[in-house]
C-alpha cells in the first residue's frame, strides 16, 4: 500500500446499493481488533529493497484505515460486481490485483474465473495482507487466491505471467510519470490478455448544496489526486492515453453509476459517514469561514443538521473503468 493510496483512502468506498453480497457476513465478522497472527512465510513476502518501499507499513493508522475499509464495503462491493461481471473474464484464467488492500475484490475476481482460475494480490502493507488471507480462509477461498507484498512499479513476476490484470483504486492514481507503471502491468500480462484499471470519477454527497460541494470538491483533498500546476495528461481521465502510449490495443472506458437515498439503514448511514469523513481531509485552511460552517454543519455526524438526517437525502457517485489489450 503506497502513502498514495492511504492519502486518498476515500477512493475504496463508493459504490452501488444493489446486488448480493456473500461475503457480508464473513466481512461483519472482522474488526480492526481481531487478533490476526502477522505471517512470517518469507516466500510470501517480498521486500522490495528500498525505504520506500519497505516491508513496514507505510500507513500511519491502519486501524482506522481498515475500519473505513470495512464501515464502507456495503457501498462499494456491488458496483464492483457489475464491473467485473462486465469483463467477462475467461472461466480458468490467472489475473492479478494490483494494490489489493485487505482483498475483497480479489474474492469477487475469483468468484468470476471460477473454481479452475486463481487470483493473485499485491500490496505494500504487510497488516493489510494478513486480513485478506485471514477473509479468504474464513470465505473458503484459499486454494483460488494467493496474497503478496510487493510494489506495483517493480511487479515480482516474471514476464507474461497473468491472463489479466486488474487494479482499483490504485494504479489510476499513482503520481508522477504514469507509463512506466503501465508497461510494467503490461509486461506480466500474456499477448491478448487485459490491464483493467478502474478509478473514482465522480460524486454528488451533498444534494441542495453544489456550491460547498464544488468548493470541497476544490481542496487539495478534493482534487487529489490531482493537484494544482500538474500536465493535464497526468489526470487519471485520461488513462485512455496512457494505454495507448503503453503499446496497448483496443482501449475502452465504462462509467457504472451507484446512488443511494433515504431512508438508510444503519448500515448504510455509517459507511456514508465513514465516506464522507474520509472525502474532504483537513479542508480547513482552503475554506472560506462561511464554507467551513457549512461544512460543520452539515458533514459532521455530531451536527443536529448532519446531511444524512434529512428525509429526502440522495446521492451519487461513479466509477470509470478503462481496459486495454496488450499486444501479440
Amino acid at each position: 500500500m503506497s502513502p498514495t493510496r492511504q492519502r486518498y483512502c476515500f477512493l475504496c468506498a463508493l459504490c452501488a446499493l444493489c446486488g448480493y453480497n456473500p461475503f457480508q457476513e464473513i466481512i461483519k465478522s472482522f474488526s480492526p481488533e481481531d487478533e490476526v497472527e502477522p505471517t512470517n512465510n518469507k516466500e510470501e513476502s517480498i521486500g522490495m529493497g528500498n525505504e520506500k518501499n519497505s516491508t513496514e507499513s507505510t500507513v500511519p493508522d491502519t486501524d482506522t484505515y481498515l475500519q473505513g475499509l470495512l464501515v464502507t464495503n456495503p457501498l462499494q462491493e456491488p458496483i464492483f460486481r457489475r464491473a467485473i461481471h462486465a469483463l467477462n473474464l475467461p472461466l480458468g484464467s490467472r489475473g492479478l490485483d494490483v494494490g489489493c488492500g485487505i482483498g475483497f475484490q480479489v474474492m469477487l475476481l475469483a468468484e468470476a474465473v471460477g473454481p479452475g482460475g486463481h487470483v493473485t494480490g499485491i500490496d505494500l502493507s504487510p497488516e493489510f495482507l494478513v486480513y485478506a488471507r485471514s477473509i479468504a480462509e474464513k470465505a473458503g477461498m484459499s486454494e483460488q487466491v494467493s496474497f503478496q507484498e510487493g510494489d506495483m512499479n517493480n511487479l515480482p513476476f516474471d514476464d507474461d505471467t497473468f491472463d489479466w490484470v486488474w487494479s482499483a483504486n490504485c494504479a489510476g492514481y499513482a503520481p508522477g510519470e504514469p507509463l512506466p507503471l503501465l508497461k510494467e502491468l503490461a509486461r506480466v500480462v500474456k499477448p491478448g490478455g487485459s490491464v483493467i484499471i478502474i478509478v473514482w470519477s465522480s460524486q454528488q454527497l451533498l444534494p441542495g448544496y453544489p456550491v460547498l460541494e464544488a468548493h470541497l470538491n476544490a481542496t487539495s483533498s478534493g482534487i487529489a489526486p490531482f493537484a494544482r500546476g500538474a500536465a493535464p495528461e497526468l489526470h487519471f481521465p485520461r488513462i485512455m492515453g496512457w494505454f495507448r502510449r503503453a503499446g496497448m490495443e483496443d482501449v475502452n472506458v465504462r462509467t457504472f453509476a451507484g446512488d443511494v437515498c433515504a431512508p438508510l439503514s444503519k448500515e448504510m448511514r455509517s459507511a456514508l459517514t465513514s465516506l464522507i469523513e474520509m472525502r474532504w481531509v483537513d479542508v480547513r485552511a482552503e475554506l472560506s469561514e462561511g464554507d467551513w460552517a457549512e461544512y460543520q454543519r452539515l458533514c459532521l455526524p455530531e451536527s443536529p443538521e448532519f446531511i444524512l438526517g434529512i428525509p429526502d437525502y440522495y446521492a451519487f457517485f461513479t466509477y470509470s473503468m478503462f481496459r486495454g489489450r496488450v499486444r501479440g
